[in-house]
């Protein structure tokens, strides 16, 4: 029963039986005929089918919400067993919004020195991806806001408040001063993230406070391209000091704070609510902790 719903579960997320077959390593006839299984288990059709995949009916979308959680439970409790046995081991899956992915190693290189058995993946998503991922049980934790946008059922552990700063390259305009206001930011060429990412919708927000406009001659959801795009000369972005202070930067790169507000917005780890957590995030989840703590006394 377990791999069946499993099998459905992946089913349900690829929306294609080839790709939901090879993502489960099986061959599509196998997952097929697991699906047809489960549905004369459990004495209802779960599937619409056609020569393709049609969806799933209304049955089938409410034994998904009841897959997902047997699943879950049912991997807490071979954690737990494991944990028992042999301490933490497994794998942590993390998402975690693009300006929060420099921090991720002041968590996940101290876990991993107290449990070493333990392997990280990672992943870069908006702020609306990281709680649809956590919702379906496809990650274990994300970082993410928590104080901009609802939440939904979660544990949250804050870690840092993000307080943005004007990126430019020196002799730009605005480059030599000690700080800036957003309405002076907005008339520079700036490269930001793009509208789905919500730092970019709270950059958005906090301009059209001071009565103004983004207008980005270039947007990317890649850090990395709008870093590069700074480096050029060309073009200025407006960034969390963290990750300022995280990428070094230095001559001939400024970071300057921007006032009129001095905005801030609280960035945290999240994990879906449930007692018990499975042995790997309780044990995140002190980490987050004890990082928390960390960051509040390097302030």
């Amino acid at each position: 029963m377990i791999d069946r719903l499993e099998f459905f579960i992946a089913l349900a997320r690829e929306q294609h039986f080839g790709r939901a077959a090879e993502t489960l390593g099986v061959t599509q006839p196998t997952l097929s005929a697991a699906i047809k299984q489960l549905e004369d288990q459990l004495g209802v059709m779960l599937v619409l089918r056609g020569s393709r995949f049609q969806g799933l009916t209304q049955e089938g979308e409410q034994v998904l919400v009841w897959a997902r959680r047997i699943t879950s439970d049912t991997r807490t409790m071979r954690e737990e067993m494991r944990a028992a046995r042999h301490g933490l081991s497994g794998r942590i899956r993390i998402a975690a919004i693009p300006t929060a992915l420099a921090m991720l190693p002041r968590l996940t290189t101290p876990f991993r020195e107290k449990h070493p058995g333990v392997t990280f993946s990672i992943l870069s998503r908006t702020s609306i991806e990281v709680l649809s991922l956590l919702g379906n049980f496809d990650i274990d934790a994300g970082i993410t806001y928590l104080d901009n946008e609802p939440l939904g059922r979660v544990t949250s552990v804050p870690l840092y408040s993000e307080r943005y700063q004007l990126i430019t390259a020196a002799g730009n305009p605005l480059s030599e001063r000690t700080q800036v206001t957003w309405q002076e930011v907005s008339e520079l060429p700036l490269c930001l993230l793009t509208p789905d990412m919500q730092n970019r919708r709270i950059i958005d927000q906090h301009l059209t406070e001071v009565g103004v406009e983004a207008r980005p001659t270039l947007e990317s959801n890649s850090m990395i391209v709008l870093f590069s795009h700074i480096r050029t000369g060309k073009w200025s972005s407006i960034m969390p000091l963290n990750l300022a202070e995280t990428f070094g930067f230095a001559e001939p790169i400024r970071a300057i704070p921007i006032v009129e507000p001095d905005a801030r917005h609280l960035v945290g780890l999240v994990a879906a609510k449930r007692e018990p957590h499975t042995p790997l995030v309780a044990a995140l989840l002190d980490e987050a902790m004890a990082l928390a703590d960390d960051l509040r006394g390097s302030r």
